[in-house]
Order: C-alpha cells, then sequence, then structure tokens
C-alpha cells in the first residue's frame, strides 16, 4: 500500500473547499481547533507529573501527531512543529501572566470554530472531508500551513 503525496492529500481535501469564503473561514478555523485541542489537552493532568512540564498530553499528541507529518513531507513538518510550539509559548504565557489554565478559553474557541467549520460547509454545500478519512483531521493543519508557504514563496 502506497502511501499519498501531500499533493493527493491537498487534492482530496480541496474537493470538500473551493468555495472562497469556506477557504477563509478554514483558513481562521482550522488553525483556531488545532490550537484549542492543544490547549485541551495541556490542562489534561498526565500521569506522574505533579507540577506543569513539558511532558504533558499536549506535547504527547503533538509528538504523535508529528510523525504524520515527517512522513508527509519535513518542510510541512518543520512548520508544523514551529507552529506547534509557539502555541505552546503562548499557553505557557497566558497561563504565566493570568494564574488560570487555558481549559476555558480553549473549549470556547473549539466550539466556536467547529461551529465557523459546519457555517463554511453548508455553504460549500459539501460535507466536511473528514467524514471520508479521519487523517483529513491532520491534514487540515498541514493545508492551510500549505496555503501560507504558497503565499510566502515556500515550495513543498
Amino acid at each position: 500500500m502506497s502511501r499519498k503525496t501531500p499533493e493527493e492529500w491537498f487534492a482530496e481535501y480541496s474537493v470538500c473547499h473551493q468555495n472562497r469564503a469556506n477557504k477563509v473561514i478554514h483558513w481562521v478555523c482550522v488553525p483556531a481547533i488545532a490550537a484549542s485541542l492543544i490547549g485541551m489537552l495541556w490542562s489534561i493532568p498526565f500521569p506522574w507529573v505533579t507540577a506543569p512540564a513539558a511532558l504533558n498530553w499536549a506535547a504527547f499528541v503533538i509528538a504523535l501527531c508529528m510523525i504524520f507529518y515527517i512522513r508527509l513531507s519535513l518542510r510541512l513538518a518543520l512548520g508544523m512543529a514551529v507552529w506547534a510550539s509557539a502555541v505552546l509559548g503562548a499557553i505557557i504565557g497566558y497561563e504565566s501572566m493570568t494564574g488560570g489554565t487555558v481549559l476555558v478559553p480553549s473549549v470556547i474557541v473549539f466550539v466556536a470554530a467547529w461551529f465557523g467549520q459546519f457555517v463554511g460547509h453548508k455553504l460549500e454545500g459539501k460535507r466536511p472531508a473528514f467524514f471520508q478519512d479521519l487523517q483529513f483531521l491532520l491534514i487540515g493543519p498541514a493545508w492551510v500551513l500549505d496555503a501560507f508557504y504558497r503565499r510566502i514563496g515556500i515550495r513543498r
């Protein structure tokens, strides 16, 4: 069984993302969903760790996702690693500034961004790609990153 190339994944994903409004919604909501998911995972205590540390559920899931991205494309994996690091930095900064956790804001952003996604697909008139294959939940952020790369002149 051969692996799909990024071009093949993005071509399949793009079938459900032709409407301009839906694309814009996705460019905003996909990163928001991913960041809020990282925030929610960050908030779940990791076994055997008593204080906030680099070893937590968010880092664990990011590491698993990075395996997928590395197999997909090293350039995309690098971009996803930089982005995930920035999200983790923002989470740590938020928690140190407020003294609170990111759980509530993460849940609010997660729900609002998913609502936006479904509005986008209603405008598109097509179901989200992840109904076809759950791997599209990982392709969405890479698709957004690829669009960003193309905008600034970086090739995959």
